[in-house]
């Protein structure tokens, strides 16, 4: 069974004792600081949130999202729900499609640790990459719809919406594979892998020249996406915990990687029939950014998928030491960490192909 499958991430359930809320205390918080919010308050956790926990506030005013810090050790940097709410509320000013913030907190009193609380957007979100259930010719659409929302990303100018100072332009691969040799090296718990150490080693020396800096999402994926409930548009897109101002290209390649991905991993497309599916190949879909950006081309492709493999492969490994510490989020990460090690063999791979 995919680690992504509906069935395993989508819907709601009880929160663990390590994952449940005071309710009462969030309660007064959300009385004294979310405008029109009317008690009682009943909490459910939703299955999916593999970092910060994420809870479906039912309310008498109505359904809201929060999202929350996990509980336990946490490594230094990550899990950073106040820049999630920081940069939605950002984007909204361009109408980029984001949830609406209704506030954040970071007095770890009220319910154990830092969170926020958004909006709950209903539409259809696709766990699996290739669309089931949407018509052939429509299929395209849908991908023709992420494509042009990830080059309207790219394309927000950061000064311009308050998150000039959102991170450090310049030398971002450096700083990012880093930032991922770093947290690997510092979590044994989850093991060492002789590919993850090769890429360790190999990457910086790879890092093609020039630089770009743009809002970056960090995960960007249908999966992460909630489209509009007919329609091949995209009404908000969810997860922003590793967004920064970072390489566009990264970022791109990241959500490209998805036609490389085995679908057991995250929702991917390899070895699926493109054609017969009427899907964009690869190479229509990096051209229409390109076009959407500006580009001519992208030059190194092979570099950004394998830095992209490399730092998926390491977030993997971050999750595996949380499921074997017991404080990973979902009931699914013992399943996610094991993909750790193709992950780390996959990006060898493209680093080695000459292409």
């Amino acid at each position: 069974m995919s680690a992504l499958d509906e069935a395993a991430n989508s819907g709601l359930a009880e929160p663990s004792d390590a994952h449940r809320l005071d309710e009462e205390a969030l309660s007064r918080w959300m009385t004294a600081n979310v405008e029109g919010f009317r008690g009682p308050l009943s909490v459910s956790k939703f299955k999916g949130g593999q970092s910060n926990p994420t809870y479906r506030l039912q309310s008498a005013d109505g359904v809201y999202v929060l999202r929350r810090k996990p509980p336990g050790p946490l490594v230094s940097g990550a899990h950073a729900v106040d820049r999630e709410a920081r940069v939605q509320r950002a984007l909204s000013q361009v109408g980029f499609p984001v949830a609406h913030i209704y506030g954040h907190c970071a007095d770890r009193s009220v319910i154990g640790s830092e969170f926020y609380v958004m909006q709950l957007v209903e539409g259809r979100i696709f766990w699996d990459a290739t669309f089931p259930g949407v018509g052939r010719e429509e299929r395209p659409s849908y991908f023709n719809a992420m494509c042009d929302v990830i080059a309207q990303l790219h394309s927000v100018d950061p000064a311009s919406i308050g998150l000039g100072d959102y991170g450090r332009p310049g030398s971002y691969f450096a700083r990012q594979i880093s930032r991922w040799t770093r947290q690997y090296q510092e979590d044994p718990d989850a093991g060492r892998d002789a590919n993850m150490d090769r890429l360790v080693k190999e990457l910086p020396g790879r890092v093609p020249s020039g630089d770009e800096a743009s809002i970056v999402h960090g995960d960007f994926r249908c999966d992460n996406l909630i489209f509009h409930p007919s329609e091949p548009r995209i009404i908000a897109v969810l997860d922003w915990e590793l967004s920064t101002l970072g390489h566009p290209l990264a970022d791109f390649a990241y959500h490209a990687m998805m036609y490389r991905m085995p679908p057991h991993i995250v929702a991917g497309l390899a070895g699926a029939d493109l054609a017969a599916l009427n899907i964009p190949r690869e190479e229509d879909y990096i051209d229409r950014y390109c076009r959407a950006t500006g580009r001519d081309a992208i030059a190194d492709w092979q570099f950004y998928v394998a830095f992209n493999f490399f730092r998926l492969a390491a977030i993997m490994h971050g999750i595996a030491g949380r499921a074997l510490r017991g404080t990973a989020s979902s009931t699914q990460a013992v399943e996610r960490g094991k993909t750790f090690p193709e992950l780390a063999a996959l990006a060898v791979r493209a680093m080695e192909d000459p292409s």
